[in-house]
């Protein structure tokens, strides 16, 4: 079980034309509803078993059963990268042995190349493909990452 914290106002515009919102937007999103949200998580096909969505003020309480780790953690990612979201509290159960990815919020000027040389070492920006693939089916373009997203950067 953990809490993951989020930006509030940047994340994907639920009901609204799914249109991103950015961290810098002056916008006032209204939070989703727990239908909304776990009508998001079970449309993106994460291979979670059994999940629950509750929606307390801007956290989003998440459970179920995911069959693997990194079907967990593309659900916590899913749930926080929707605007009005500022935390998401999960108790997703997974098999044992998975190591944890870790998770990144992108800044301006960020791209996947220079995301993936700072986490894996100058050089290696070539492997924005592992975060990419790693981020998928949330990130559909490589290219189109925002500010205040948050992205699952897996070890190598």
């Amino acid at each position: 079980m953990g809490v993951f914290d989020f930006i509030k106002a940047a994340g994907e515009r639920l009901g609204i034309g799914g249109a991103p919102a950015t961290s810098e937007s002056k916008e006032v999103t209204p939070p989703p509803t727990a239908e909304q949200v776990q009508a998001l998580v079970a449309k993106l096909n994460l291979a979670v078993d059994d999940i629950q969505v509750k929606l307390n003020g801007d956290t989003v309480e998440v459970s179920g059963t995911a069959a693997s780790n990194e079907a967990r953690e593309k659900a916590i990612l899913a749930a926080g990268n929707i605007a009005g979201v500022a935390r998401v509290s999960e108790s997703i159960t997974t098999p044992d042995g998975e190591a944890a990815s870790t998770f990144y919020t992108v800044v301006k000027g960020d791209t996947l190349w220079k995301i993936a040389e700072s986490h894996y070492g100058k050089g290696k920006g070539g492997k924005y493909t592992v975060i990419f693939e790693a981020n998928k089916p949330m990130l559909k373009d490589p290219d189109k990452i925002y500010p205040g997203q948050n992205l699952r950067i897996p070890a190598l």
